[in-house]
C-alpha cells in the first residue's frame, strides 16, 4: 500500500481494490488529490473523524462527480455542524462498525470531538487518530486539569488496546502548539500500541517539531515517516 501525506491530518493510503482518504481539510502544494482522484485505485473512501475545519472541507462531496464510486464515512457530529444531509454518507459513533467487501471500519473514542478510526484492509490494519491525544497543554493548565486529560486519554487508548495492541500503519497528532511535552500523547501511544509505521499529523508544515518525535518511536520499534513536505509518500 501506498501512504502519502497530504496536509495537517489528512492522509492518503492507496492499495489494490481500495483508496482511503481521511480527514481531508486542503490538497498538498503539488495537487496531488486533485492530481490523482481520477485514477485512486480500486473503490474511494472519503473519511471524516469530526466536523473542525481543519479536518473536514465540503469540497469532498463534489469529488462523486469525478468518481461516482466514493464511499463517504463520516463522524456523526459532521452532519449537524457542517449541514451535511444524512443522505451524503454513513455515520458513524464510539463504538460503531462500517464494513463492506473492501474494508472494516470501528470507530474509537477521542479527547476532543468526534472518533478515530480503526481500519482493516488489504490484510493491513491501519489507525487514524483524529483528534485522539493527551491534549493537556501543561504550560496553560491546573495541575487537576492535565491528570484529567491524561487519565481520558489513556482510557481511550486502553480501549484500542482491547481491540488490538499493534497496527500496521498509525496517524496520530504530534503537535507542538502543546508546549515543551507535546510528544507525551505520541510517546504513550507507541508504548501501548505497538505501530510498524508512525506517521505524524496534527503539525501542518513544522516538520522539525514532527521529527523530533523519530528517536522515540524508533526505539519503539516503529519506522518513522519523517516528511520533508506535502505530497511525499511511502509504500508499506
Amino acid at each position: 500500500m501506498k501512504l502519502t501525506y497530504i496536509y495537517h491530518s489528512g492522509y492518503a493510503i492507496e492499495g489494490e481494490r481500495c483508496t482511503i482518504v481521511t480527514d481531508y481539510y486542503k490538497d498538498s502544494h503539488d495537487g496531488y488529490v486533485r492530481r490523482s482522484l481520477a485514477s485512486f485505485p480500486g473503490k474511494l473512501y472519503v473519511l471524516s473523524s469530526h466536523w473542525h475545519p481543519d479536518h473536514f472541507n465540503k469540497t469532498v462531496l463534489e469529488w462523486k462527480n469525478i468518481r461516482p464510486d466514493t464511499q463517504y464515512i463520516f463522524s456523526e457530529d459532521v452532519f449537524k455542524n457542517r449541514h451535511i444531509p444524512q443522505k451524503e454518507a454513513s455515520s458513524l459513533n464510539k463504538g460503531d462498525t462500517w464494513q463492506d467487501e473492501n474494508i472494516r471500519i470501528k470507530a474509537f473514542g477521542s479527547t476532543d470531538v468526534g472518533i478515530s478510526f480503526l481500519i482493516e484492509a488489504e490484510g493491513k490494519k491501519i489507525f487514524h487518530a483524529g483528534d485522539l491525544n493527551n491534549w493537556h497543554w501543561d504550560e496553560e493548565s491546573t495541575p487537576e486539569e492535565v491528570r484529567t486529560a491524561e487519565r481520558d486519554f489513556l482510557k481511550e487508548v486502553d480501549d484500542l488496546r482491547k481491540e488490538t495492541d499493534r497496527v500496521d500503519l498509525a496517524m496520530f497528532p504530534v503537535d507542538s502548539r502543546l508546549g515543551k511535552n507535546y510528544m507525551r500523547g505520541a510517546e504513550q501511544f507507541v508504548d501501548r500500541i505497538h505501530a510498524g509505521i508512525f506517521a505524524p499529523m496534527h503539525f501542518g508544515e513544522r516538520y522539525e517539531e514532527a521529527h523530533a518525535f523519530k528517536p522515540y518511536a524508533e526505539k519503539a520499534g516503529c519506522r518513522f515517516a519523517a516528511w520533508t513536505k506535502t505530497g511525499e509518500n511511502l509504500f508499506f
